[in-house]
Parts: structure tokens; sequence; C-alpha cells
């Protein structure tokens, strides 16, 4: 079956999913339009892909129909345009974080249980081939029980260009944490296969521009019993993005990007090991499972239940530092 696909927000993501959608080809995928409330930026897209523009989703959801929407708007505008496109029939891929809260997340679960329609969150750490690397070397064994995560991301998050949107609390819950942050929850929780249940947070807000947490560190404890510490900063520096895995029997450092490396004796060295079966694409991989799912009525691995997670973990950060205590999830 060929499934027609509509792209709900034109910003800087909205190219990996469109290239997505070209990669696995037409005759599983096509997309028919974008809806844009900035007429330049939308109709740059659609004149890029062959689309047809709208000015609103909710017009473009009733006129042409989609099988998938794709929603890749600001944080706050997330439940009302997933709730309306499941009403209407669409399946969703909706953009990380889900929501900005768990209860909004509860409002996007429902609509589309009621709705008989699939929802996939975009978790793309499932599909970094490093990661997924990582994921099968703590499966094996091979350097003992992991025991414990230390995840570290710097970006300098105060730039010009980005939306000012992303600055606002109120419109996009929270700052590096909630948006980066979320990386990090993911990818703690899936590559461990464990929640997390317990947190203590210490954020700053020290940025020149917004009401949002500059940096943050987070000491996280999994079901399993799993020690993590996130440590991020969007103040000025030196960009990094690794995760250090410790084992009883040796250690690892996952540059999500990049590589995987492995240490016994204390010198690193780059692992061709336990490739991943695919090396497709992120977003191209993530819209094959999406696929699989509606197409065998079944939960996709990034589901609505498991996205509301990451979230549930990240209102117990902001309100570990509002009280000064650690929170259970």
């Amino acid at each position: 079956m060929r499934y027609r696909v509509a792209l709900i927000g034109a910003g800087g993501i909205a190219r990996h999913h469109l290239d997505a959608i070209r990669q696995l080809g037409p005759e599983r995928l096509t997309a028919v339009a974008v809806a844009e409330p900035d007429e330049s930026r939308g109709r740059a897209v659609a004149k890029e892909y062959a689309l047809r523009w709208y000015d609103d989703y909710r017009k473009l959801i009733i006129q042409e129909q989609p099988d998938i929407a794709i929603i890749a708007l600001p944080h706050h505008l997330h439940e009302d345009c997933a709730v309306f496109c499941a009403a209407n029939g669409s399946h969703l891929l909706l953009e990380k974080p889900m929501a900005l809260t768990s209860a909004s997340c509860d409002v996007i679960l429902n609509a589309v249980k009621e709705a008989g329609v699939t929802l996939m969150v975009g978790h793309t750490q499932h599909y970094l081939p490093a990661n997924r690397q990582a994921k099968a070397l703590i499966e094996s064994g091979r350097l003992g029980k992991l025991v414990a995560i230390h995840d570290t991301r710097h970006k300098s998050y105060f730039e010009e260009d980005r939306p000012r949107w992303f600055l606002e609390k109120e419109k996009a819950g929270g700052g590096i944490l909630m948006n980066l942050g979320a990386h990090s929850v993911d990818k703690i929780q899936w590559l461990t296969g464990s929640r997390i249940t317990k947190v203590k947070a210490v954020l700053s807000y020290e940025a020149p521009i917004g009401n949002v947490e500059g940096s943050g560190v987070v000491l996280a404890a999994t079901e399993d019993g799993l020690g993590a510490v996130i440590v991020q900063s969007g103040y000025p520096g030196v960009a990094k993005d690794e995760t250090e895995l410790i084992f009883t029997g040796g250690m690892a450092r996952l540059i999500s990007h990049q590589g995987l490396w492995i240490s016994r004796d204390g010198h690193y060295e780059l692992t061709e090991d336990f490739k991943p079966e695919d090396a497709k694409e992120p977003f191209a991989a993530q819209l094959d499972d999406l696929l699989v799912a509606i197409e065998h009525r079944a939960e996709p691995e990034c589901s609505g239940e498991y996205a509301k997670s990451v979230i549930s973990v990240l209102e117990a950060v902001y309100q570990s530092q509002e009280e000064g205590a650690e929170q259970v999830v």
C-alpha cells in the first residue's frame, strides 16, 4: 500500500522528514502537502519538494485527508494538532518531546485510541548506528554488567538563529533539558531497557534571554538500580555529545553521530563489532518502523506510552529543581 503524507511545520527538521520520504520511494510513501503559517518558508519547502502549501494545518487535513501526518510544530502546539489529525483519521509521526506535560500526553493518547490510528513519537536516538552498536554491546555482556552511565551534552543554545519560542517556557516547556535532555533520557532508557524512576536535579537560569534553564545536572536511577548522570550546558563553550558507559569489565565511549569506542586496558579503540542489521538513514528507518506498525496494527517501539515516560522524567527534573529534593517518577 502507498501512503499519502502531509508535513505540518516547515522548520529546520522538515527537510529531514521529506528526504526520508523520498528515500523510501513513491511506491511506499508520497508527500502531498505542507502546512506552515510563515508563507515564505512554507512556499519555499513546497516548491522544493513539489508539494501543495497551506497556511493552516486544519485546512490541509480536511482537504487532503492524508494517511499520515508528520507533526513538526513548536512543543505547545503538539496536543491540539495531534488530536485534530487523529480525529480526522491520520496516523501520526509526532516530533519529540511528545507534549509539554504528561497530562497533555494522556489527551493525545486518548484521542489516538478513540480514532483507532497509530502514533509514533520521533525519538531518533534509536536509529543512529553507533547507538545501536552500544545497545548490542550492553546486551551481549561482552564487557560485563553495565553499572553506570555518564551522558554529557553541550551546545550553544541561545544563538540568534534559534526560534524564540524555544526560549519561552510556556511554549517550549523548558530549555536545554526539555529539548536536548529528552534525547538523554530516551537514550538512557532505550539503551538499558529500563525506565528512570528517580531523579535529583540542579538547574541554572543564567541565560541572557528567555526564561528557560541554560544548564542542568541530573542524577537518575532506573528501575533496575542503574545510576546515570546527565550533564548539559547551553552556555558558550565547546560542543559535546558523549555518553560514557561503565561496565564491570571495561568502558565504552559513545559519540552517537560518530561511533563507539571500547576500552579494557586504559586505551579506547573504535569498535567495528556489533554492527546494526541496517544502516538506513535514521529518519527513513523511523518511517519504516511506523509503516510496519500501521500495517500490523501494532505499537511502534517509540510509542506514545513510551514517549510519555520521557516527559514524566522531565517533569520530575523540573520539580526536583523547584523543591530541592529527589523526585520519584
